[in-house]
């Protein structure tokens, strides 16, 4: 057998070819791979019929798929979008940082009639939109095109809706219109630029393959399960920023009794409103403690006032509360005594007054009749005392009085309450739920702010200039006053506020909002009637 083939195994040969390389076939057309040394041994159950060989790296003038070379990066119109929404997001990052300053310091010119904390969410929306963009910009798919698309129509209604209603375009103003405007072009362009780099990656690969590549890789994948469910999360964000604005739009044709007045240079108005006919005998002018006045405060005002204790009544709500617009920051407690002047003064009311005040509301009181000449009696109910502006002043409150006016937008409360509580238009604007409104929680920011800088300074110079023959009462909270040894110390102290105290009543069972029981309403309403007396003995 060594001749049959022509060639003897001694010497390795067949065919004219070297040991070691396989046999050229018959066929010399076909390309046969190189640079491989195949085992000359007979084949058998696991030996493979063709060679395993990658593809060669430019057969045909193509690349690989998993080149890097292969890169939609390679275009300049997808490298020019890049630097473009690097650009924007810069932009929004310095528009969000000056709206962060705005909450607290208001810029000339930057401030919003409302709380601000819509144009700021907006922001965050867009920030949080380019943000997405730039982090999976080379893994392009439909459904983060289809999400941010949903984003952007979400964003063109609430737009329209802020247009549409005066009220709401008028608490937004040019800040917080801007701010959506911003919203709404950025979505569009994150849509616009997902689309430019999925045609520049199948672009280059096919130009650089061959064919468009129909696979993805796991990191692909992975990048856009990622990417499609942060912008899932922004879609229920934007949903229900567009449910909390409907309902600010329903509020926003609430009616109310008075009127709205522009104080501090037509900056921001107030809502001023009286009851009553004018007669020689002075005028109560209600100051609410932590709530608005309409809440219950000027219910027991009402029934005074039908009873005949008292001829006429004012009230009004200080800046941010109900029907009022937020101030500027920072506003402190002598800047609402201020407004509140201002505001009588446009009202054509001159007094005289007898000041009916509550809690917070104690200190715009006592700063008022400081300021004010025609102020012929002073009664706090449960007032708050300088002293304790600590407790509202305190950084850990203000915190999450922040925190609670950055989500205020989401409205999970208010829509909640809407859709499962009955909450209707005068709970949320007025009532039990005007606190979780982003207006409300502003004012408390405000106030929290300068507690113990500004409002402390402006309280402790209006004791000193307080007239003395000013009638004061005082009314306590008994629960209070028991539980809170330095609180009834301080309620003492008040009652010394001048030479000429009618009383100091501790309502036994009252809380700290003494009129909500019936001992304390009538209390309150004794010693109403002897402010009313003593003032008409002036």
């Amino acid at each position: 057998m060594a001749n049959i083939f022509g060639s003897s195994k001694k010497d390795g040969k067949a065919d004219g070819s070297n040991p070691g390389t396989p046999r050229q076939s018959e066929d010399n057309s076909r390309p046969q791979p190189t640079g491989r040394n195949y085992d000359s041994r007979e084949p058998d159950e696991r030996t493979r019929l063709l060679p395993q060989q990658p593809r060669p790296p430019h057969q045909d003038g193509y690349l690989d798929p998993d080149d890097p070379a292969v890169s939609p990066y390679n275009l300049w119109s997808v490298r020019f979008t890049r630097y473009l929404t690097v650009l924007f997001l810069i932009i929004t990052f310095l528009w969000w940082v000056l709206l962060l300053v705005c909450i607290f310091v208001s810029p000339p010119g930057m401030h919003s009639r409302g709380s601000g904390f819509f144009d700021f969410s907006y922001t965050t929306l867009t920030a949080g939109n380019l943000l997405v963009a730039l982090l999976f910009f080379s893994a392009p798919s439909r459904a983060m095109r289809v999400s941010t698309g949903i984003v952007a129509f979400v964003l063109l209604v609430d737009m329209i809706l802020i247009l549409a209603v005066p009220r709401v375009r008028s608490e937004e103003g040019g800040v917080g219109i801007a701010s959506v405007v911003w919203a709404v072009v950025m979505s569009i362009w994150c849509i616009i630029a997902d689309r430019i780099v999925a045609w520049g990656k199948r672009e280059e690969e096919e130009r650089l393959t061959g064919r468009p590549e129909t696979r993805r890789t796991v990191r692909e994948w992975l990048a856009v399960l990622i990417a499609t469910t942060i912008l899932v999360i922004y879609i229920i964000i934007v949903i229900l920023t567009t449910a909390t604005l409907i309902l600010r739009s329903i509020d926003a044709g609430l009616p109310f009794a008075g009127d709205r007045y522009p104080v501090d240079g037509d900056k921001y108005s107030v809502h001023l409103s009286c009851v009553g006919n004018t007669t020689s005998a002075p005028t109560v002018l209600l100051e609410a403690g932590e709530e608005p006045s309409e809440y219950d405060f000027e219910h027991w005002a009402y029934a005074a006032w039908q009873n005949g204790t008292i001829d006429r009544y004012c009230y009004w709500d200080r800046p941010g509360y109900a029907w009022s617009d937020n101030a500027p920051s920072p506003h402190s407690a002598g800047m609402s005594a201020d407004a509140l002047s201002e505001a009588l003064a446009r009202a054509g009311e001159e007094g005289p007054w007898i000041l009916v005040s509550a809690g917070y509301g104690s200190i715009v009181s006592r700063i008022f009749s400081s300021r004010q000449r025609g102020v012929r009696g002073l009664m706090m109910v449960d007032p708050l005392h300088e002293d304790l502006l600590h407790r509202i002043g305190n950084p850990g409150r203000g915190f999450v009085t922040w925190g609670w006016g950055v989500l205020s937008p989401l409205g999970v409360t208010r829509i909640g309450g809407a859709l499962f509580k009955g909450r209707t238009r005068e709970d949320r604007v007025y009532g039990r739920s005007a606190h979780t409104g982003g207006k409300f929680l502003k004012a408390r920011l405000q106030e929290n702010l300068v507690a113990e800088s500004f409002t402390q300074r402006e309280v402790s110079q209006s004791r000193n200039i307080q007239s003395a023959n000013t009638p004061v009462v005082v009314v306590s909270s008994g629960i209070k006053c028991r539980i809170d040894d330095e609180w009834r110390r301080k309620q003492e102290d008040l009652s010394h506020l001048t030479e000429a105290l009618i009383g100091w009543d501790v309502v036994n069972k009252a809380p700290h909002k003494v009129w909500r029981t019936l001992e304390g309403r009538k209390v309150m309403e004794r010693r109403l009637a002897d402010l009313v007396k003593a003032a008409g003995k002036d």
